[in-house]
């Protein structure tokens, strides 16, 4: 069997061209955006600057987190910050939520909560409740979380808000799960991941495109500046991604990746409750510019055509050899171009499983996106 083919010009020749031109293109994503966060540069604040730390507001929505509420909140109001406001806007609850926070408020005088009484005049959705919380706030600098996540520091505060010292108006933290034993928690542990590894990426090419909910903070002046979510608010979600797609051009914002700002949340359990998840999500991708899209589709349908190529070549013995050496040296620099992003994330236990976790992630995600109802945009 020869390693190099003749290289006739037939199907196979141009299905060959098609396979070196999907990698090239796949490689050219990855090392143009990738590259960037592996280089960038994570600081730990010095005294000076904690000195400087502006007074904040942290803003919780919540509507039915009773039990998130009554675990997670001391985790927040219980930072190591000089001055801090949290801000719970409990949206309609009928459980247990209005009772456990009054009881926060009697223990912690630095904890705000604003009630949205139950009506079925009222959408249910994110981005009232987070409206309220903002308006209720007395600071400036504002930071947002969610009532099932705990932050992993108690310097999550002062990471986030170190940005705010150098006169940034946008702040994009990281958010991952929690880990689990069994497959579908590395695969929804990867799907987080990979999300924030673009989107860190994305803004350090300054192409900011999302920010997660989780875990982000932005000025008040910002919020105004556009006059909130007035442009998507018929959207239950987008309160974190088109948000910062329509003050990108406007905000000055910066990534925080520091271990400390790390704020973690339960992944779920079943694959449908995260496909319900994932379909929530999907409801605004349909309103990301078309250069967006097109970005954001390099990564994945440059992937899928090489596997496929990949495959189809596979038949043929003539290209059989040299197409199995390329593409192996593809999940070889993947591994590790990745594994160094997974590693600046602090996800290292998930290195070992990238190239199963990228192949099967790149099979699912077409599946979920083209079988979602783009009009389930629920919150809870």
């Amino acid at each position: 069997m020869r390693f190099l083919p003749e290289f006739e010009i037939n199907f196979i020749f141009y299905l060959f061209l098609f396979f070196l031109g999907s990698i090239f293109f796949h490689f050219l994503f990855i090392l143009f955006f990738y590259l960037r966060l592996i280089f960038f540069k994570i600081r730990t604040p010095k005294e000076e600057i904690i000195n400087k730390l502006p007074p904040v507001s942290i803003i919780i929505a919540a509507r039915n987190e009773s039990d998130n509420l009554f675990n997670n909140l001391p985790y927040i109001l219980e930072q190591d910050y000089p001055d801090f406001e949290v801000i719970v806007v409990n949206h309609q609850s009928i459980d247990e939520s209005y009772h456990i926070l009054n009881a926060y408020k009697m223990k912690y005088p630095n904890l705000k909560v604003v009630e949205i009484e139950k009506s079925k005049h009222i959408r249910v959705g994110k981005k009232l409740p987070i409206t309220l919380g903002i308006k209720s706030a007395k600071n400036e600098h504002l930071i947002f979380t969610d009532a099932d996540c705990k932050p992993i520091s108690s310097f999550w505060l002062i990471q986030m808000a170190t940005s705010f010292v150098y006169q940034k108006d946008l702040v994009l933290g990281f958010s991952p799960y929690s880990i689990k034993s069994g497959f579908l928690n590395k695969i929804i542990r990867f799907d987080t991941i990979f999300i924030a590894i673009n989107y860190f990426s994305f803004a350090l090419a300054k192409i900011p495109y999302m920010g997660v909910g989780r875990n982000l903070a932005y000025t008040k002046t910002l919020f105004k500046s556009v006059n909130g979510f007035k442009s998507h608010y018929a959207l239950s979600s987008g309160d974190d991604d088109l948000f910062v797609q329509e003050v990108s051009t406007t905000a000055d914002y910066q990534i925080v990746i520091h271990e400390d700002s790390f704020i973690e949340s339960e992944p779920k359990t079943t694959f449908y409750e995260w496909f319900l998840q994932k379909t929530r999500h999907f409801t605004t991708s349909t309103n990301y510019s078309v250069i967006k899209k097109i970005m954001l589709g390099i990564y994945p349908l440059t992937m899928i055509f090489t596997v496929i190529s990949f495959v189809s070549l596979m038949f043929d013995s003539e290209y059989r050899m040299i197409s199995l050496l390329v593409f192996v040296s593809l999940v070889l620099i993947k591994w590790l171009v990745l594994g160094f992003c997974f590693n600046k994330l602090k996800q290292n236990d998930l290195i070992k499983w990238l190239p199963l976790l990228d192949l099967v992630y790149i099979i699912i995600l077409p599946i979920l996106f083209y079988t979602s109802d783009f009009k389930n945009n629920k919150w809870k």
